[in-house]
């Protein structure tokens, strides 16, 4: 029997992983996967801000743990999946959204800078990815990777941003998604990518103040405005349960139009 709408959307009895989950963007993921039933762990390096999260998440009556984790470092993530694994006894869903980003002209981006955000966007994303799968996802035959992109990789350099190795990173992010997308779907794990545009956060803080301020580059946007607390749930949550079970290989902006313009 074919199910409704909102048992499609339904998490229950389902488990995550979410990365950089203690604010942000991040945060806004785990909300969405627990309010639709999901047992979470959410992960980030500062331990305190997480836990603080943790117990939000908690007093509004969702299953959700907490674990600490440098995700730029290899034995961490492995230690992250354990960790998670113990807590949840398997993953259903791992959302790769830890990132980092710098802002240098080209010309003089420091090396360490490069590597600190490749490492952490591009890295972090294959290994934790790599570790999930074998202890899940390939032995129970299915899973969902989501992974955050930017529209800053669908285009090179939407709005004379100066973050060279953040938006490589996240073009690589992109075709990680629809590369990893095609090898794994004989295992029906579905691989995808979200594409935000500008939500006022702590990494984004610096860029919108030196191009205007947040309201200068809302007015760049068709629909007039800057991403906020709910618009990347609902795309989250399509990736993530049967609503969008067949899709894979696939990445969506949620940018209120702002690629559009840009060319991305």
């Amino acid at each position: 029997m074919a199910r409704n709408i909102q048992q499609l959307f339904n998490l229950e009895g389902r488990t995550a992983l979410v990365t950089g989950g203690s604010r942000g963007l991040g945060l806004q993921f785990a909300q969405a996967l627990a309010e639709a039933g999901a047992r979470v762990v959410i992960s980030s390096r500062k331990a305190a801000e997480l836990e603080q999260a943790a117990a939000g998440l908690r007093s509004a009556g969702h299953d959700v743990h907490a674990a600490a984790a440098d995700c730029a470092d290899p034995a961490d993530l492995q230690r992250l999946c354990d960790d998670a694994h113990r807590h949840l006894g398997h993953l259903d869903i791992l959302v790769n959204n830890a990132g980092a980003t710098w802002g240098a002209p080209a010309e003089s981006h420091p090396l360490e800078a490069w590597d600190k955000v490749m490492n952490l966007n591009v890295r972090g994303y294959f290994l934790l990815s790599q570790a999930v799968a074998r202890a899940s996802m390939i032995p129970r035959q299915g899973g969902s990777i989501i992974n955050l992109a930017s529209i800053a990789g669908l285009g090179g350099n939407p709005v004379s941003m100066q973050t060279l190795a953040y938006n490589t990173s996240k073009g690589a992010a992109i075709n990680f998604t629809r590369a990893l997308a095609a090898e794994w779907g004989r295992y029906n794990i579905r691989v995808n990518a979200i594409c935000p545009g500008f939500f006022p956060s702590k990494m984004t803080h610096g860029l919108l103040e030196a191009t205007g301020g947040p309201d200068a580059m809302a007015a760049r946007a068709p629909l007039r405005r800057l991403g906020d607390d709910e618009d990347l749930k609902g795309l989250c949550l399509l990736f993530a349960s049967d609503a969008g079970k067949h899709i894979t290989g696939q990445w969506l902006a949620v940018d209120g139009g702002m690629s559009v313009v840009t060319g991305g």
